[in-house]
């Protein structure tokens, strides 16, 4: 059975190339894109991309439709679906544009569209509940620390609850790259993987001490107990190796940084499992420091300040993005209305510097 297509596959190599040196895309983009492009030749069995018809387009959505996730056995979201298309429509659109494709048109990459209602369904906003402070610290508090390898754990969560930092960036944190007496983070994209390729300073949110001092104590322990550099990785991987049964097992800390954010992503998991919670991804924390900006700024330059802190330049992001009210609190505010006598200062100072911002006055 036919595997591959060689010219399909030096059409592909050039879209690669086009997707990092043209588009400036990273390698998580391009390996979205690769994948859905791999999916599609799969189902065509692998036949030209120059004989491409529409068909073809409308008959693999039909086919995608009925396909299934391995790991939960359902059917793929809407939102799966819609990123998959996504990617092979753009990748025909810039096919129709290259020499010996001209046959192709603009157009013929529209029918990767999903329909309206499809659409609607895989971009509406569903409300995620991010987990309460108090929760992530009874979740820290229930991780155990006998271990290095749990000491670590344990302080990875208390470090994004700290800091709100993106995962992947935390992955690749250096030593060197926390400042405890200043209580900041310096994140400098020349080594760390920050959205956008963004260097900025960080400061720890001051939403509790329990939280600073297990960052403290994992810092202190890797440059003074473990005797490590300012080079050396932040959250080190774990050390595996091959046991006296001839079976892997773990070692201990690896003098090495993980390669991305699933071994944070599955410390959550496990931790929030063992405290009897929901899994929460670590990108929520994010949400849950929004909401307590919220709660707590009585400036608009205070809640200016932590949502760049969080690496918003705008903070209509801060409150478009991650900021939506959670329907149980709606409730809440919206009977308050009814009973208020006055205006909270602090809603109004907010209110008139989103105005100044995007220009209403």
């Amino acid at each position: 059975m036919t595997k591959f297509n060689a010219k399909n596959e030096r059409t592909k190599r050039r879209y690669l190339h086009y997707l990092k040196n043209a588009k400036g895309n990273g390698d998580a983009v391009v390996d979205g894109a690769m994948q859905a492009i791999h999916r599609f030749e799969v189902y065509t069995r692998f036949r030209d991309f120059d004989k491409f018809d529409t068909r073809q387009a409308i008959a693999f959505k039909g086919h995608l439709a009925k396909q299934t996730n391995a790991r939960t056995k359902e059917h793929l979201s809407q939102a799966t679906l819609r990123s998959i298309l996504a990617a092979l429509k753009a990748f025909f659109r810039w096919l129709a544009s290259q020499p010996g494709y001209r046959r192709l048109t603009y157009s013929d990459a529209d029918y990767f569209n999903l329909s309206l209602h499809d659409e609607a369904i895989a971009t509406a906003r569903r409300e995620k509940s991010p987990p309460t402070i108090e929760q992530i610290r009874h979740v820290v508090n229930t991780m155990p620390s006998r271990t290095d390898i749990e000491r670590r754990d344990r302080a990875v969560v208390a470090f994004i609850m700290l800091t709100g930092l993106r995962d992947n960036a935390v992955a690749s944190l250096r030593l060197g790259d926390v400042d405890l007496a200043k209580g900041k983070v310096r994140q400098d994209a020349r080594h760390v993987r920050t959205k956008f390729a963004q260097t900025n300073e960080v400061w720890f949110f001051p939403i509790g001490d329990d939280f600073r001092a297990i960052v403290e104590d994992w810092v202190t322990f890797l440059l003074v107990e473990r005797h490590w550099g300012l080079d050396d990785p932040l959250f080190p991987a774990t050390e595996v190796a091959h046991g006296a049964d001839r079976v892997f097992e773990t070692k201990g800390l690896k003098r090495k940084g993980w390669a991305n954010a699933e071994p944070i992503r599955a410390i959550f998991r496990a931790a929030f499992a063992a405290a009897g919670l929901p899994y929460c991804n670590p990108h929520l924390l994010r949400k849950t420091l929004v909401l307590w900006l919220e709660k707590t700024c009585r400036t608009a330059e205070e809640f200016k300040c932590g949502s760049q802190n969080l690496g918003h330049k705008d903070v209509l992001t801060t409150f478009g993005s991650y900021g939506t009210v959670p329907t149980h609190r709606q409730a809440e505010v919206l009977r308050a209305l009814g009973r208020a006598k006055a205006e909270d200062p602090r809603i109004v100072d907010l209110i008139q510097q989103l105005a100044r911002e995007t220009g209403a006055i």
